[in-house]
């Protein structure tokens, strides 16, 4: 397919692009910066790409740029392989979540969403495993975005961040994680964790927007894994805005914790990496009076030779540490199961 073509071209010429399939459609979006510059965000429309805590907050604009779609022929799956992860992090991250834990149980906070980052020594070929990313995960939001200041990332994302066409907004309260199966039962724990993401966007909202309006959390699938997730809507109010409601929102207690600055300082300072884009957000801001942003989960970066997979879990005072390990491998099954080798 032609696109992936020029995707190809695109990186030989190390030029910033952004391509990007929304959820449940198949129309491709490809997005060509015409300059090699990075592009702070300033609030102009755009596919932007911003970072969990600290680091640049890109933008490629629509304006003055190469904006194009298409739909998606059938893909061929192109057959994957399964890189063995540079260490082994299990007794480091188990004690990382026994530390969480402790810290939940003395009062610090209520929950803190830990994370690592497995690295494979391998070379992928990028767009191959980009379309295995696509045909693989229908229901997700999946892209492939590349600058040469910033790196290349891809993923493919089962959460929202926020949608706001006009003022009407739609967001989701996702947390809980398990591998799936027809019949998913719910442990205290999960029920637990989600239901902070959900109190937490209402309390933060509810003073700030008119009919507000919340679902029962249900289970969704997102690849292998289950999910339990709430649709929150509602209007915004003219002194409460799309940008208002973004701030607000980021980083949700789904990727950092709650209370929000309480876990993040605790990430900061004991996770031993920069998360980076990881658990940022991503995608359409002010196109055509919309914004469809969706957080950077299920996502991979190319680095030099090796292959970052970032993956979390959410930690309350019920969580196990062996467990939760296993939900990040668990996790890690998303992106290891569509690399292709070089």
């Amino acid at each position: 397919m032609q696109v992936f073509e020029e995707i190809q071209a695109f990186l030989s010429q190390q030029k910033p692009f952004v391509c990007y399939v929304k959820p449940n459609e198949t129309v491709w979006n490809l997005l060509v910066q015409q300059t090699d510059e990075i592009i702070e965000f300033s609030n102009q429309a755009g596919f932007v790409f911003m970072p969990f805590h600290e680091g640049k907050q890109v933008v490629i604009p629509f304006e003055g740029n190469s904006f194009s779609q298409g739909n998606l022929e059938k893909l061929e799956q192109k057959s994957s392989e399964n890189f063995i992860s540079e260490t082994n992090q299990k007794e480091t991250f188990e004690n990382l979540v026994a530390k969480g834990v402790s810290a939940i149980k003395q009062g610090e906070f209520d929950k803190v969403v830990l994370s690592r980052k497995i690295i494979l020594k391998e070379q992928i070929s990028i767009v191959e495993t980009f379309q295995n990313l696509i045909s693989s995960y229908p229901t997700a939001f999946r892209y492939l975005f590349f600058h040469p200041n910033i790196g290349l990332w891809m993923g493919a994302t089962p959460e929202q961040l926020v949608k706001i066409n006009q003022n009407h907004f739609e967001t989701v309260a996702l947390a809980g994680t398990q591998l799936y199966s027809e019949n998913v039962i719910w442990a205290t724990k999960e029920i637990e964790e989600q239901q902070f993401v959900t109190d937490y966007i209402v309390a933060k909202v509810k003073d700030k927007v008119t009919q507000l309006m919340v679902t029962d959390a249900k289970t969704i699938k997102a690849g292998n894994l289950a999910h339990l997730k709430s649709f929150i809507s509602g209007v915004l109010t003219t002194d409460f805005q799309a940008n208002d409601l973004i701030k607000t929102l980021h980083p949700t207690p789904a990727v950092c914790g709650l209370p929000k600055e309480n876990a993040i300082d605790f990430i900061i300072k004991n996770e031993g990496y920069k998360r980076k884009y990881y658990a940022g957000f991503l995608g359409e801001y002010n196109k055509d009076n919309q914004t469809d942003l969706f957080v950077n989960l299920r996502c991979l970066e190319v680095e030099n030779d090796v292959v970052n997979i970032y993956v979390g879990c959410g930690i309350t005072k019920d969580s196990n540490p062996e467990k939760e390990f296993i939900e990040t491998e668990n996790k890690s099954m998303t992106m290891r199961n569509v690399l292709v080798s070089k």
